[in-house]
């Protein structure tokens, strides 16, 4: 049987090749949603018993820089998912410079949250190195910004590895490295993407909503 340049040794055809990357993907992700699960399990016990403390703890953060990190994060989605739409139509140029536009995207989310991160600093909100909070919920404020810290930290290293994915996804679109017959890399990453988006629109509802209303 002729095999083609993208087919790997162990796989009959491309089909399968591409079906065995979505399981990998989907197992994968299976993993991060126990990993995350627990965390937020964990926050919402703790908010659940101390419900005025967080909610004033969250009155702390920046909820003008978590909703434009949110929407900066819906928008790159998109772009992902038009990105792999158009491989599917044999457009790699369109598709690289979609991917590479999504992988600017999640270098500006990172960039507002160093700057929130610079302004919690200086606000003295960073747990067990120069957390200042009065009143007797001090200590849950403390919990919640642990949490915060905790998950934010992780969300953006997600970010950063995803960032370094989609650059080289763009340039092997650009390259035509991935057709209407074969894409499996492309649509792995953008699942991994669309991930970190979900991730962080449940973190966003988690930490800069509570005692807002």
């Amino acid at each position: 049987m002729r095999r083609t340049p993208e087919l790997a040794p162990q796989f009959v055809d491309l089909d399968q090749q591409q079906d065995a990357a979505s399981l990998g993907m989907w197992t994968f992700l299976a993993t991060e949603v126990l990993f995350f699960g627990g965390l937020i399990t964990l926050y919402c016990a703790y908010r659940t018993m101390h419900p005025d403390a967080f909610a004033a703890a969250a009155r702390h953060t920046r909820i003008a820089i978590g909703a434009g990190n949110t929407a900066i994060m819906l928008t790159s989605s998109f772009l992902v998912a038009w990105a792999v739409w158009c491989l599917r139509l044999n457009q790699g140029r369109i598709a690289a410079l979609l991917f590479w536009c999504a992988a600017a995207l999640g270098v500006a989310f990172l960039g507002f949250k160093g700057v929130e991160y610079a302004i919690e600093y200086r606000e003295r909100l960073v747990p067990g190195f120069n957390f200042v909070a009065g009143g007797a919920g001090a200590g849950a404020q403390q919990l919640f910004f642990a949490f915060y810290f905790v998950a934010t930290g992780l969300h953006a290293i997600h970010v950063a590895i995803g960032v370094v994915v989609l650059i080289v996804v763009g340039w092997r679109s650009r390259a035509r490295a991935y057709s209407t017959r074969y894409h499996a890399p492309a649509t792995v990453a953008g699942l991994y993407w669309h991930f970190v988006d979900v991730v962080w629109v449940v973190l966003f509802a988690l930490i800069y909503l509570p005692g807002r209303s």
